[in-house]
């Protein structure tokens, strides 16, 4: 539970962000990024353990989503502007260095910020989401993947997405976090925390317009290899990802440790909450 946090709307790299803030301001920086189609809930379970742990830290509303602004092009959402909210968050909050932890497609900036800012990271920790060339080849080779990626396509169809799924107060999408994750992991607290995001106005076109932006602005990276120590965790019973592209993702990486759960799925920080933070904190404090 936490206890002592803030949240700031911040105008950052040119859009207002609602940023959750706890920790003492000369503590290490640990910046947590959320994926679809949660918000910073993803790591309420997190934050107070790192706070306790000696840390500072900052988990976004990333564009589009919950109380952060949502720009209506899709070319506000390509990746490398997603990666610059990041750095323009860390130069927020005053520091040269700190550890970025991202989940689903907070996992994809992190590794692309890793890839392009090294220079500003003390540690990389991925859960549930490979390297994006691992991500971008296994669509093409493995049909295994392409199967499990059919919402991607899907979410390209402008405007039926957002007419189909507010429909019925998002019963489908509540339905597939209950299904794909382990038991109790999505509470009915949680669920009705993440409707009242869901709802909130632009935010469905704003969380879809991340995968149209994948699809139709992609950028090629500059760089494709990870320098920073990195450390990937992940369940394998990913409704959405193969457990292969993780230890595939390993060879873009300089430094990394490879954690499997096996009573893991997709939402590692709700199935396991406790494992997840203590070893998010081991890592950090090892370097």
């Amino acid at each position: 539970m936490m206890t002592n946090f803030e949240q700031h709307k911040v105008l950052i790299n040119g859009v207002k962000l609602n940023l959750v803030c706890a920790g003492k301001r000369e503590n290490p920086l640990i910046i947590l990024l959320h994926g679809f189609p949660e918000c910073w809930l993803t790591w309420k379970d997190q934050i107070q353990p790192l706070v306790d742990a000696g840390y500072r830290v900052i988990a976004p509303d990333q564009r589009g989503y919950n109380l952060s602004e949502k720009p209506t092009s899709i070319d506000d959402y390509r990746i490398d502007i997603l990666a610059a909210d990041v750095d323009a968050i860390r130069q927020y909050a005053g520091v040269t260095s700190f550890h970025i932890v991202g989940h689903d497609w907070g996992a994809a900036i992190a590794w692309w910020y890793a890839m392009h800012y090294p220079q500003f990271l003390k540690t990389l920790t991925v859960i549930n989401v490979p390297h994006p060339l691992v991500f971008e080849n296994s669509l093409k080779s493995n049909w295994r993947q392409l199967l499990k990626s059919w919402y991607m396509f899907f979410f390209q169809i402008p405007k039926i997405p957002e007419l189909l799924m507010p429909r019925f107060k998002f019963k489908q999408l509540q339905k597939g976090l209950i299904k794909s994750s382990n038991v109790d992991s999505f509470n009915q607290e949680l669920l009705s925390q993440l409707l009242t995001a869901w709802q909130q106005p632009g935010a469905l076109k704003g969380m879809l317009s991340w995968y149209r932006a994948a699809l139709q602005r992609p950028i090629p990276p500059r760089n494709t290899f990870v320098t920073c120590p990195t450390r990937i965790l992940w369940g394998e019973n990913d409704i959405a990802l193969t457990k292969e592209m993780a230890q595939l993702s390993t060879q873009y990486c300089q430094e990394y440790e490879l954690t499997y759960y096996p009573d893991g799925t997709h939402w590692l920080t709700h199935d396991h909450p406790e494992r997840v933070t203590r070893e998010i904190i081991l890592f950090c404090d090892a370097h």
